[in-house]
């Protein structure tokens, strides 16, 4: 069953419109109907009290003289009054005295058991029945005994029902009327203005307008509000849609642009990988050459010089190595894969293998996750961490690298810890900056770009990669990407079943 509040608002109106209209009518004749029965019986009643005042008053005569006859001719003067059944003229003593019915053959009367007052009203069987004492100078003559039906009432309430009925109908044809009137003053610019909105937000279609009522009440401001806010977000839209176009275009153009660097790019580094190697491969020949041929010959100064040439060419050489590297990340689309990152460090140990030569290390691995990346560029990152690790250790007598990984808001975070030469946190910044070094060159070799390499490799992935570290108390990197998880819940499902 549809509720009220389902209804169109046309609807509402009218119901309430009518409702309104046909409670106020009917307690309006309720209260009148019930006013005017109320005060037509208490009239009732006091006809009755008079008549039997009157009965009384020239039936004491006829008592005193034990004179019937004319009790009955005053009692037959009650026939003009056609709601009176029967009366009667008791004696003292409660006997019959005279009688008076107006249907022949109703019996005898019967007067009450007690009178508790002068004048007694009783409604009984749906009739009135009104006893009244005789008094004759101070004392009780008789009693009148008057009984009166209820049929005039009956009929005046049928004519009151009649009329309130049709006051009804006419007042709800009337509201009707009134209905259809403020139906289209109110209730059609309101459907028309919802009508308007359910095609904005169904077809997304801003150029319509709601209709306008021409009045200056609150409807006509909420439909013309309405409209502005309608015509704002067309022109907004217009705007965006111009924008989005200028928007494609400029990425277009932007992307071409970045086509073209990247072909720049390439250029450059096929140049570097060939026409920078070739002078330094030249430098470096020459160079053993000299040492080789000459080295005898020469001074302990010029044997210097020499040695720096060499360790300047394969320096350069590494330099070159890590700059295409550098750019090849940033060139290499991604490869994702279901990857286990213990056989992946165990690779990239043996890829490290031979700068563990000579090393006393103490490999403390856990157990590591299986998440979605790019195997090879991962790979390189656990080669560079390591070959960190490993470096930056040397000094000690005991060196201890640990690799293991924690779980931070469900996803895993893989970390490398050593107990090396460490550094300075407030310069952690500076650790994955191109050419950006906390030690000396002769401290420690390399160029400066291999964290720069990992933390575009840990980027291209979607994560983040961070340092923590202490002078001489060793360094932990840590990392963390944005790859799929489902490997990672699989291997701690499979390690708490184990």
């Amino acid at each position: 069953m549809l509720r009220v509040r389902d209804y169109s608002i046309s609807r509402k109106l009218t119901w309430m419109n009518l409702l309104a209209s046909g409670v106020a009518l009917l307690l309006a004749c309720a209260a009148f109907v019930a006013y005017d029965l109320i005060t037509f019986r208490e009239s009732m009643i006091r006809s009755l009290s008079i008549q039997a005042q009157i009965v009384g008053s020239n039936s004491v005569s006829a008592l005193l003289f034990n004179d019937p006859q004319s009790a009955e001719k005053t009692l037959s003067a009650l026939h003009n009054s056609p709601n009176i059944i029967s009366a009667g003229i008791y004696t003292p003593d409660g006997r019959p005295f005279a009688a008076y019915w107006r249907h022949r053959g109703s019996g005898a009367l019967q007067l009450p058991p007690i009178l508790t007052a002068r004048t007694q009203l009783r409604l009984r069987d749906g009739q009135m029945v009104v006893l009244r004492s005789i008094v004759f100078q101070g004392k009780p003559a008789g009693t009148v005994y008057i009984q009166s039906d209820l049929q005039e009432s009956i009929d005046r309430l049928k004519q009151y029902v009649i009329i309130v009925v049709a006051v009804l109908l006419t007042s709800l044809v009337v509201a009707l009327l009134t209905s259809s009137i403020i139906r289209r003053a109110i209730a059609d610019p309101i459907v028309q203005l919802a009508e308007t909105a359910r095609i904005v937000s169904r077809d997304k279609v801003y150029s319509v307008r709601a209709p306008t009522t021409g009045n200056r009440d609150e409807l006509a401001i909420l439909i013309g509000t309405f409209n502005e806010m309608l015509a704002q977000i067309e022109e907004r839209d217009t705007a965006l849609r111009e924008t989005r176009d200028n928007l494609e275009q400029r990425v277009q153009e932007r992307t071409a642009q970045l086509n073209a660097v990247n072909l720049e790019l390439e250029a450059f580094s096929y140049s570097v990988s060939h026409d920078l190697r070739a002078p330094l491969r030249h430098i470096g020949g020459f160079a053993r050459l000299l040492e080789e041929e000459y080295g005898t010959t020469l001074d302990a100064a010029a044997q210097g010089h020499l040695r720096r040439i060499l360790s300047g060419v394969e320096n350069m050489g590494m330099l070159v190595d890590d700059l295409l590297k550098l750019g090849k990340v940033g060139r290499q689309e991604l490869v994702w894969q279901q990857t286990d990152l213990n056989s992946l460090l165990q690779s990239a140990l043996q890829d490290i293998q031979p700068e563990l030569e000579g090393r006393q290390i103490e490999w403390r691995i856990g157990e590591l996750p299986v998440i979605d990346c790019d195997p090879g560029l991962m790979k390189q990152v656990f080669a560079n961490l390591l070959s960190n690790a490993v470096k930056y250790t040397r000094r000690r007598e005991f060196t201890v690298i640990q690799v293991g990984h924690v779980a931070t808001d469900g996803a895993p975070v893989i970390f490398i810890r050593d107990n090396g030469a460490g550094f300075n946190q407030q310069y952690a910044s500076k650790l994955f900056g191109a050419f950006q070094r906390l030690h000396r060159t002769e401290d420690f070799e390399g160029t400066g770009i291999g964290l720069a390499t990992v933390q575009r490799i840990i980027r291209k992935h979607g994560g983040r990669i961070w340092a923590d570290g202490e002078v001489e108390k060793g360094a932990t990197f840590s990392f963390s990407l944005a790859a799929s998880s489902q490997g990672f819940a699989a291997t701690k499902a499979s390690a708490a079943v184990g």
